[in-house]
């Protein structure tokens, strides 16, 4: 097996099986709690979905069928790095079941909270309060490396930007409603997509 070879078979294995835990997981969600239909978003995320996930997720299904139909996005990486990336996307892995095992029926296809949502704390969740978009980040960058596309990493960053700056604002405004002070105090104390190295301290006010 030559090189190229080798790395699309770990950017596969990888990518099925962060969509097959996923799945699993959003499946047990869907037939023990409720579900929610991603219309209700609005027709603004419908659009965002549009624009940048559909191509990535293009992009991907392309990459692992037939690599020449994403060799005209191809970019110069070092085999040194497409490895590292290789196993920080595999040690990603249970990283991503235990996440999903702590949200457990929580989870939803949409950033709206169900009518039984319950706030987590514990888990990955007792210091991030996004793991899962902190997972999902790094693991779409590592496979963007690891197929050595500019498309993919261009895409991946894009994506980022859009969880940072559009989803999770959204997504914690809905959780505000939901739980009020229980969550203003809950990101007091941890980090949006990484551990916080420090605390807030409430301000007194007179």
């Amino acid at each position: 097996m030559d090189e190229q070879s080798l790395f699309r078979w770990i950017f596969i294995a990888i990518f099925v099986i962060t969509f097959s835990l996923s799945g699993y997981f959003r499946r047990q969600a869907r037939r023990s709690g409720e579900v929610i239909r991603r219309a209700r978003e609005g027709r603004g995320m419908v659009v965002l979905r549009l624009l940048f996930a559909a191509p990535f997720y293009v992009s991907i299904l392309a990459y692992m069928i037939n690599p020449a139909w994403m060799a005209w996005s191809m970019m110069s990486v070092p085999a040194w790095l497409r490895g590292l990336a290789a196993l920080v996307g595999l040690g990603m892995l249970p990283i991503i079941y235990r996440v999903m095992r702590s949200i457990g029926q929580n989870i939803s296809e949409t950033l709206l909270t169900k009518a039984h949502h319950l706030l987590v704390t514990h888990g990955p969740y007792r210091w991030v309060r996004h793991p899962l978009y902190s997972v999902a980040t790094v693991v779409f960058v590592s496979l963007s490396i690891v197929a050595a596309n500019w498309f993919m990493l261009t895409m991946a960053l894009l994506l980022i930007v859009v969880i940072s700056r559009v989803v999770i604002p959204r997504e914690e405004a809905q959780l505000i409603l939901k739980f009020g002070d229980a969550y203003r105090a809950y990101q007091q104390r941890t980090g949006r997509l990484v551990p916080r190295l420090y605390r807030r301290r409430a301000v007194a006010h007179k």
